[in-house]
Order: structure tokens, then sequence, then C-alpha cells
């Protein structure tokens, strides 16, 4: 890098440490993450909810982060299947309609809905429709300007993320009324009782519910629409991807019967294109800290109130650690990478707990894709936006074919 592994800069005013190596990244976020606290603008925090876990640390975090990570663990997620299925191929059919499609919308619409599933097993329709309605809401609102005019998208996020909470007041009330004890996410939170008998209230609730659908959302969307890019621009893979997958769809009655978790856990090739993706990408590029006290590394003062910004981009793009790494190249994976060089959901305590599910659904929604469909990209697609995640350039636009419908009318 220019600066160095380890450089001093302004940003938004606040001076800040930018951290490019895996041994600082360690440092920071494992090895002595209690000397630095999750930072966040008070604008966000208000947006998502004061008591969501990852503006927190200590024992209400540690706590908080088991329950959600016991809801998102592999053996919670496994009866999930099905349901990931059901949404994968409706969202597929609704796609290849012989329009273009914004593929990254359309990647956000699946990912609320697995995160829906995720958080409430199954959720009723009226619920359903409001929370995505105000969610959005709040979604468009989240990265504008904070200002208090009347009719500013700040505003009205205001507005929806007050009314979010109201609606999930009513479905945690529907719930305790109707005794269901479902283990979903809402159903971990609800049962919860700390070392003296506390439960959390519903605005803990609330908060957390809306901290893990945003973090469901934009990050899983943006990975599937790299995902669909990828193997689009590297045919010779896509090919190879196509073999692996084709193989399961014969095992199960040529997709009469469904996945199993075995079965996703048995695509080696397809879990090395994921890997390669996140990496490529690098969705989460940053995450930011906060000194909590004067710090030294490497001989380095950190003052308390300072910002430090691990880079994991910065380090995912290393040729010292990934050789060639512009280059596409999901083999190199088959090989585990040097200690703290991949991360791609961050690292340590605040690493996101929710990756296997997003796993998940990137190995479903390629399964049923190159089984049963084919896509193509329109237009040029070398160009990166942000929002606030790189995406492909206009949420790489493209058009969808039912293959397997095409091939049931040929006599």
């Amino acid at each position: 890098m220019e600066y160095g592994d380890i450089f001093k800069t302004h940003i938004l005013g606040c001076p800040c440490v930018m951290l490019a190596s895996p041994e600082a990244a360690k440092f920071v976020l494992v090895t002595h993450a209690h000397l630095f606290k999750p930072t966040y603008p008070t604008s966000k925090e208000k947006m998502i909810g004061p008591s969501a876990l990852f503006f927190h640390q200590g024992d209400y975090h540690t706590n908080l982060r088991k329950l959600v990570q016991s809801s998102l663990s592999p053996e919670a997620i496994r009866k999930l299947i099905p349901d990931i299925e059901a949404l994968v191929v409706s969202s597929l059919e609704s796609w290849a309609i012989g329009q273009v499609i914004n593929t990254f919308r359309e990647m956000k619409k699946l990912s609320f809905e697995v995160g829906i599933l995720s958080i409430f097993s199954h959720l009723d329709s009226k619920y359903r429709e409001e929370l995505k309605e105000n969610y959005c809401t709040v979604v468009k609102g989240y990265n504008s300007f904070p200002t208090n005019l009347p009719g500013s998208a700040y505003q009205k996020a205001l507005t929806a993320r007050k009314r979010l909470g109201e609606i999930l007041r009513e479905i945690i009330w529907e719930r305790k009324e109707k005794k269901l004890l479902e283990k979903d996410l809402l159903g971990h939170l609800l049962n919860f009782k700390d070392s003296k008998g506390q439960t959390l209230t519903e605005d803990q609730i609330s908060d957390n519910i809306i901290g893990v659908l945003f973090a469901a959302q934009d990050t899983t969307a943006s990975v599937l629409t790299w995902l669909l890019k990828y193997l689009h621009d590297h045919p010779k893979l896509l090919e190879a991807v196509k073999g692996e997958q084709k193989a399961i769809y014969k095992r199960n009655d040529r997709g009469n019967r469904p996945l199993t978790w075995s079965q996703t856990r048995n695509m080696p090739l397809t879990h090395r294109v994921i890997l390669e993706s996140l990496r490529m990408a690098s969705i989460i590029s940053f995450t930011f800290r906060e000194a909590v006290v004067d710090v030294e590394y490497e001989g380095y003062l950190i003052p308390k109130g300072w910002k430090v910004m691990p880079l994991f981009r910065n380090i995912h793009h290393n040729p010292e650690f990934f050789n060639d790494p512009q280059s596409f190249d999901p083999s190199r994976f088959e090989v585990a990478p040097k200690p703290n060089t991949y991360m791609p959901f961050g690292n340590g305590v605040h690493a996101c707990p929710g990756n296997e599910l997003a796993k998940l659904e990137m190995l479903v929604l390629v399964h049923h894709l190159v089984t049963k469909f084919r896509w193509e990209v329109i237009g040029c697609q070398s160009m990166v936006q942000y929002s606030p995640f790189p995406v492909p350039h206009s949420g790489l636009p493209a058009r969808f074919w039912n293959e397997s419908k095409s091939l049931e009318v040929l006599p």
C-alpha cells in the first residue's frame, strides 16, 4: 500500500487509524477487542435501534450474540431448506419473464424474505407486507443526510421506524397470547433470561430483529448479485458448476425431491466459487472501532477516542496473501488461506453471526439457477457503485429464462 499497513487520516472530521495487515485486524477485533468499541453515527443507531447487539460490548452483547448465533446455527437453519428453496424458485420464476430486471433489487427482495423466515418462521401476510413497506422506507433514509426537515427521506424513515416498532410489538403480543413456542429468532429472544432472571424488553427485542434484518439484507443481496456476475463472466467455470449441481439434481429425481442438508454440505466447487466471490467483492470492506483507552500497537499510540478501521478489502486484495488477487480463481481455496487474511464476515466477537444462513441461501440459489435457468447480463458491467455496499453498475441488469420449461414443450 502507498501509505504502509498502518497510517492515520481523517474521516468526517474524526482522526482515524487505518489498518491493512492481518496482524493489526486480529489485534483490534480478536485479541484486544475489549480495548475497542463498535462505533456508529447516532443517526444510524436511532434508525436501527439503540439496543441492537452490534452497538454494544460486555455481557449484554455476549448474551445477545449467543442468542442470535444459536437461532442461525447450522443445526437451526437446516430445517429452513425447503422454505428457502420455495422462496428461491418463486423468485427465479418471477424473473424469467423475458424482461430485463435489476438483479440487485430482486436479490434484496429475496434476502428480505429469507431474513423474515429465519426470524419469524411463518409470518401472517398482513404483517409481512407492512413490515416490508416500512422497512424499505427506513432503508431509503438510513444513508441520507440526517435532517429534521418535514418530508425528507430521513424524517420519513424515522416515522417508518416508529411504525416498525409498533408492528413488532403486535407480533410479540400475538406470539405471547397464543403461547407459541417457536425455535426461530423471535422465540429465542422471547424465552431469554439472564443470570438474574431478567427478560428482554419489547424494545430490545424489536431493535435486535431490525438489526438482524439490516445485517442480512443488503450484504447478502450484494454477494448474490456478484455471484451471478462472476459465473456469467467465466463460462468454463459456470459449466463446471452446472455439472456439479446437475449431478445432485438428477439424484433428486430431476428436482422432484428437495435438497438435503448433506447435499448443501457437499458442493465443493460451488462453495469455492462463493468463497472467491466474497473475497473479490469484499462486501464488508472495513469496520469502524473506537479506542476506549490509549492503546499502543507496534510502537504507534492510538489515543483514546480515535477511530480505528481494519481494512478487509486491502487484506483480501494483497498479493502477499492471494496470488494475482484481481483474478477470479476459486481454486485458490483448495488450500485454506493464512489465518486472519480472509475475513468476509468480519472477525472476532462482532463477526456476522448469520454467515451460515447467507452461505446456505447462496448454495440453494446457485443450485436452482444453474439446473433450471439461464441468464444474460445486459450492457458493460465493469463499473462498481456503492449503495453503500459495492454492487455491479446499475444493479446488474439481466434477463432470465426458464430452461426446464422450454425443454418441456419440445416434442
